[in-house]
């Protein structure tokens, strides 16, 4: 299952009248358009929501982060707490969802999800193929690739 993490603290200066942070309101518009879609052939939704206090991308706010186990995770800001940025990020993570690594072609990115990437994270596992490449070309210690 997909899981959507929204920083609920986002917006930590610009309280609402209703005094609920930004962050809040992005996470409340998140959990509705996840309520709204389909759900999985097991009758489970294919996307969880995960509420946070800090995603550390507070210059970036609102953030939200999408990961699944086996696959590259993201974290996203600037994002404004409304509907539509929420269906946004919903229909990357459509993409990702039947993406074998996470990796969604740009031509399928919505609008409104492109400019709001702030990193990319490879997963923590790797696909079993790939494992036993890399282990029978490499030492028992870890590299980091910059390119």
């Amino acid at each position: 299952m997909i899981t959507v993490v929204v920083c609920t603290a986002c917006g930590q200066q610009e309280e609402s009248i209703d005094g609920k942070r930004p962050g809040e309101h992005f996470a409340d518009r998140v959990e509705r358009a996840i309520e709204q879609r389909a759900t999985s052939d097991v009758g489970e939704p294919a996307v969880q929501l995960q509420r946070t206090r800090c995603l550390m991308s507070c210059k970036r706010a609102c953030s939200a982060a999408l990961h699944q186990s086996g696959k590259y995770s993201y974290v996203f800001g600037e994002f404004t707490p409304d509907a539509d940025s929420a269906d946004a990020l919903l229909d990357f993570a459509a993409g990702y969802r039947v993406s074998d690594t996470g990796q969604v072609p740009f031509k399928q990115w919505p609008q409104g999800i492109k400019g709001h990437f702030v990193a990319r994270i490879p997963p923590l596992q790797l696909p079993q193929a790939t494992e036993s490449t890399e282990s029978s070309n490499s030492s028992s210690k870890s590299e980091v690739s910059h390119g």
